[in-house]
């Protein structure tokens, strides 16, 4: 775009050899800042996540979410013709990017030490479900089967021993996917000091169990751990949320015992029950949240959910609405800081949110999402590939 003001990864190219969440949404972030990606997919298919649904005018919502601002390259990398388009790739990126199947890339001498010595400037990020080595390293992971072996689904859902609960969007994924995009950019700040390429390892399974501390620590050497409790608090009470006398429901959470007394005296309109000594600390608010719970639903039951909000807010009480889908894109906070933009995609424009942590020296880069293979020819011949080679490349499957 004309004067648009440098953005910290403009000159920066990365190829990602990438499927499903982890690693698109680790190089999404590193396009949002101005890198050029380029994402290697089979041809004919693409990456997978292309078909997980039709739910944004026929493509994909994981696959629209992930991708924008992305060049795609479809390339077998099976095929003889491909390795030495990939290796002239490399000498020219700056970082590689891959979440294959646990093994592949190095079976394709695609791991660091391989590339280190080809390549000394290369930054190489390897994306699993476990990590390389130990008793998992070649297990195959997805996103709900991390949740559970990092303990996520222990504290999640409901009391009874069935209702369990995972997370409604990928975090295991999301999780490493930022954990990469963090250390990809500090493996690009040692490189401008040592001049050095670094490999870099991150699991999915490590990137949760980091999320997992506050539970972690609260089980400490075999103490029982937080029980699970809906969408309340397990251990802070009141804190979750409290249905309302026109059937909608506000979420709200206290923190400490001169909000505790304000709730009391401003929301309940029962200042007295701030010093009954079943309730005048957490810990026995939590322990007799069921007796505590009748007494806000009873005054929540005689007013609406906008009635709560206010006296919420007039407590300066923390609360907020239960949105769902559409309420979100619909929010009015979001529209009031101007949070949306439109980018292109294969089947038309679609609002995108801006991306969080705004900058006052640039704009994020917010492009197109790719269609499979929409690059492939221009990458090449930018490459030295003249017009016949591209084409034989095409007709033997190679691209």
């Amino acid at each position: 775009m004309t004067g648009q003001a440098p953005r910290p990864l403009d000159g920066i190219t990365v190829v990602s050899l990438e499927h499903a969440i982890a690693a698109p949404f680790c190089t999404r972030q590193l396009a949002d800042q101005g890198a050029r990606v380029i994402k290697i997919e089979r041809p004919g298919v693409g990456d997978f996540a292309r078909g997980y649904d039709e739910r944004v005018n026929g493509l994909a919502s994981h696959f629209v979410w992930t991708n924008r601002s992305k060049e795609s390259l479809t390339l077998d990398l099976k095929h003889a013709d491909a390795r030495p388009v990939l290796d002239t790739l490399l000498g020219e990126a700056d970082v590689l990017v891959q979440n294959l199947a646990p093994g592949a890339a190095a079976r394709m001498g695609l791991d660091f030490d391989s590339l280190h010595a080809r390549y000394p400037r290369l930054i190489v990020c390897d994306i699993s479900g476990y990590g390389e080595g130990g008793p998992y390293a070649t297990k195959k992971a997805y996103d709900l089967l991390i949740q559970s072996e990092a303990g996520f689904l222990s504290v999640t859902g409901g009391p009874e021993p069935e209702a369990m609960a995972k997370a409604g969007c990928s975090v295991a994924d999301i999780a490493a996917g930022m954990y990469a995009y963090s250390n990809i950019l500090s493996a690009l700040l040692l490189r401008g000091r040592t001049g050095e390429g670094s490999g870099i390892d991150v699991s999915m399974l490590e990137s949760l169990v980091e999320w997992m501390g506050y539970p972690m620590y609260y089980a400490f050497d075999g103490a029982p751990p937080p029980p699970r409790a809906g969408a309340s608090h397990s251990t802070i009470y009141p804190y979750g949320p409290f249905a309302t006398g026109d059937g909608g429901t506000v979420m709200l959470g206290l923190q400490n015992e001169r909000e505790w007394a304000l709730f009391c005296e401003g929301v309940l309109e029962m200042p007295r029950l701030a010093t009954d000594d079943r309730f005048d600390a957490n810990f026995k608010r939590s322990a007799n949240r069921d007796a505590l719970r009748e007494i806000i639903l009873g005054v929540f039951g005689e007013l609406t959910a906008d009635g709560v909000i206010a006296r919420l807010d007039a407590a300066q009480i923390a609360n907020a609405h239960v949105n769902d889908m559409t309420g979100v894109w619909h929010h009015a906070q979001l529209a009031a800081r101007d949070g949306w933009r439109e980018v292109d995609t294969p089947s038309g424009r679609v609002p995108a949110l801006v991306p969080p942590g705004r900058s006052s020296a640039y704009a994020p880069r917010m492009d197109a999402v790719p269609a499979l293979g929409e690059h492939s020819e221009a990458i090449l011949e930018a490459l030295g590939y003249d017009a016949a080679t591209v084409a034989h490349l095409r007709e033997n499957g190679t691209i």
